[in-house]
């Protein structure tokens, strides 16, 4: 953790753009003033030499919150633009924090009373999660699912830091009648020193993958959680593609997990691959989907078979690490129980180098009675399975007034969707931990995100307004899964057993998904650039016809 120093001038830091009306630049001012209202608390600190300050402002807007050790720097506060109205920050611009941000902006307010919205992010864009496999099949550009949030929110009043959050410190617990403006709710410190103090704090900060639980998986195995990782994958698959491009060996690719991410992952890969390389998807249990409607699973199933690949089921990898060298990698294919691994075997020696040298090795050791360990050789391994959410740090002296947390690490809430001990703290999707009618925790899926920053606008113009809040009730409406450029799997809960599946399906999912895209102007946008795409594809596929059909 680093703490602010007391020292005779501080400079500003760089001034951050925001957008709210267009692009424009607010000022930041340097702070941790000694206000009326504020008081400090001195102790020697044990961790490191010398003293520490402690500053605490439960009363007045300058007030805020920062630890002042000797030898460092004071943080940058954050200056409001109304001193007067309520200041709602949201932490996490995906689902759950920018569609919160979208309905706060959406509702009618009385004009002393509609709040002050900032939304901080760690990227410049949000990203559409549930389409980034169509990143890896071609079928959306980049603009068209990860907008930049300056664009999305320019025609609003949020305002948007790009910044990672360090350290959050809670002052709720002082009690939650102090009027807006108080600095009763708390302070956010950014990872940049910036100091922001809050009425009203959003957490949405999402999760990230888990990739030590394996050894060698954080070394050697990519994640598919963010644009990043999607980016990452497209160039490492078209890197590889072009190394094997006319050499007649497979491209191997190994997919942890058959969850939903991993069979989309496995059924798209095998797809653009299609005979120039082979797929391997790899599970604990000993189905795909176990948590999916049986018509989704069937139709999954169907169209894996229908690619060719490979399942191994009832396994879980051991370590993952790099192939010493070719003779290693001729050992394995000769050794290996698939057929398919034994007959280029006879090859193996006269692979080039540079081929062997990037081969990844995965140990699998069975999960299930009667079936014996394998040795899997991939070119690429893509990790799906586990995640964390990504909760800020408390202050080290915030002990007594800690966020409840499950064992996941995720917030515990009330059925509010407020952390329970902390009024002024809303939680959603991966930061928050919400059980179901029957007990169960809810999903970490896009789906729940959507409902409950609907239910957490709302409840934040209630809290706001002294006005009852509402119990959020999550309504199911169904699952999809996309398998490929014209494959799909709906199963809409109000029609039971249905399931929608192949082109039909995949229309539907992507109109689904078009009608979810944040704004009505990015909604226009993509739905023009879908249907000229389409239109152009129509035209190619009539043509392709007509020059078969003249050919005879």
């Amino acid at each position: 953790m680093a703490h602010a120093a007391l020292a005779s001038s501080v400079a500003l830091l760089p001034f951050h753009r925001v957008s709210g009306g267009g692009s424009k630049w607010v000022k930041l001012i340097p702070g941790l003033s000694r206000k009326q209202g504020t008081y400090l608390s001195f102790s020697r600190s044990s961790k490191r030499e010398g003293c520490r300050f402690v500053a605490s402002g439960a009363m007045g807007i300058d007030g805020g919150v920062a630890e002042v050790s000797e030898g460092e720097k004071a943080p940058t506060r954050y200056s409001w633009p109304d001193k007067k109205r309520p200041r709602v920050c949201i932490l996490g611009g995906g689902f759950g924090g920018l569609y919160t941000a979208l309905r706060l902006e959406s509702l009618v307010w009385p004009d002393s009373k509609k709040p002050q919205v900032l939304l901080v992010d760690q990227s410049e864009r949000f990203v559409f999660k549930p389409m980034l496999y169509e990143l890896l099949s071609g079928e959306v550009e980049e603009w068209e699912i990860a907008p930049r949030f300056t664009d999305l929110l320019a025609s609003t009043g949020i305002q948007f830091f790009q910044d990672r959050v360090k350290l959050l410190h809670p002052l709720d617990h002082l009690g939650i009648n102090a009027p807006p403006g108080s600095g009763s709710g708390g302070t956010v410190q950014l990872e940049s020193g910036l100091l922001v103090e809050y009425d009203w704090l959003v957490l949405a900060l999402g999760a990230e993958p888990k990739l030590d639980v394996v050894p060698g998986a954080a070394e050697y195995a990519l994640p598919f959680s963010t644009l990043e990782d999607a980016l990452k994958v497209d160039n490492k698959l078209k890197a590889l593609e072009r190394r094997k491009f006319g050499k007649g060996s497979e491209i191997r690719v190994a997919v942890v997990g058959c969850g939903y991410s991993g069979v989309e992952l496995a059924a798209t890969i095998s797809e653009r691959l299609q005979e120039r390389g082979i797929v391997t998807a790899i599970n604990v249990e000993t189905t795909i989907c176990p948590t999916a409607p049986p018509g989704n699973r069937e139709v999954a199933m169907k169209v894996l078979s229908s690619r060719k690949v490979q399942l191994l089921l009832g396994y879980f990898v051991r370590n993952i690490r790099k192939s010493r060298d070719a003779e290693e990698s001729f050992y394995f294919r000769r050794n290996s129980e698939d057929p398919e691994m034994r007959k280029e075997s006879g090859t193996a020696k006269g692979f080039e180098a540079e081929d062997d040298v990037e081969k990844l090795i995965l140990e699998l050791q069975p999960a299930q009675r009667g079936l014996q360990s394998q040795i899997l050789e991939a070119d690429l391994v893509l990790w799906t399975v586990g995640s964390k959410p990504s909760l800020p740090d408390l202050e080290p002296w915030d002990t007594p007034h800690e966020l409840p947390l499950t064992a996941r690490g995720q917030a515990e809430t009330d059925e509010t969707l407020r952390v329970k001990g902390h009024p002024r703290i809303f939680a959603l999707g991966d930061s928050s931990a919400l059980r179901d009618s029957d007990g169960k925790i809810l999903p970490a899926t896009a789906q729940v995100a959507f409902q409950q920053a609907d239910f957490t606008g709302w409840n934040l113009w209630a809290a706001i307004n002294d006005r009852p809040l509402l119990p959020f009730r999550f309504q199911n409406l169904g699952e999809m899964m996309t398998l490929g450029r014209n494959d799909a799997a709906i199963s809409p809960s109000f029609i039971d057993g249905l399931t929608v599946e192949g082109p039909v399906g995949h229309a539907a999912r992507k109109f689904a998904y078009l009608i979810r895209l944040p704004t009505d102007e990015h909604r226009i946008k993509v739905g023009m650039s879908w249907l000229a795409k389409s239109a152009i594809d129509s035209v190619a596929s009539l043509q392709s016809t007509l020059t078969r059909v003249l050919s005879g």
